[in-house]
């Protein structure tokens, strides 16, 4: 058996490959990895990964997120935002939990959700 890729890691049944470039609003029930350019709302039911290649200029909205591209955006995730250390970031955050590695780039605000933590 080889080594699971990312995208098999996640379970991603939808895919925007290097290369390809979107303008519109993106909407999946399930997981989606962005390797191409999106000018446009993305919403997931699951998890959004933007690749190291991949570039979003829009609202975010889903369960889970992974960004090591760029993303200007304002974005809501409901459970845990990741900032790897390839990632530029550029707007407004509203997460749950949130995980910056050294080296990302981030301007903008972070806004936590505390309700569960405060009881």
């Amino acid at each position: 058996m080889g080594k699971e890729t990312e995208t098999e890691k996640t379970n991603c049944a939808n895919i925007i490959q290097y290369g390809t470039s979107i303008i519109g609003n993106l909407e999946t029930s399930g997981n989606i990895r962005i390797d191409g350019n999106v000018k446009g709302n993305v919403k997931a039911l699951g998890k959004v990964i933007i690749g190291e290649q991949g570039f979003v200029e829009g609202d975010l909205e889903c369960s889970n997120a992974s960004i090591e591209g760029k993303c200007k955006a304002n974005i809501n995730v409901s459970e845990l935002l990741e900032l790897k250390s390839t990632a530029v970031f550029e707007g407004e955050i509203n997460t749950s939990k949130i995980y910056i590695e050294s080296g990302a780039v981030f301007l903008g605000s972070c806004k936590m959700k505390m309700e569960e933590r405060i009881k």
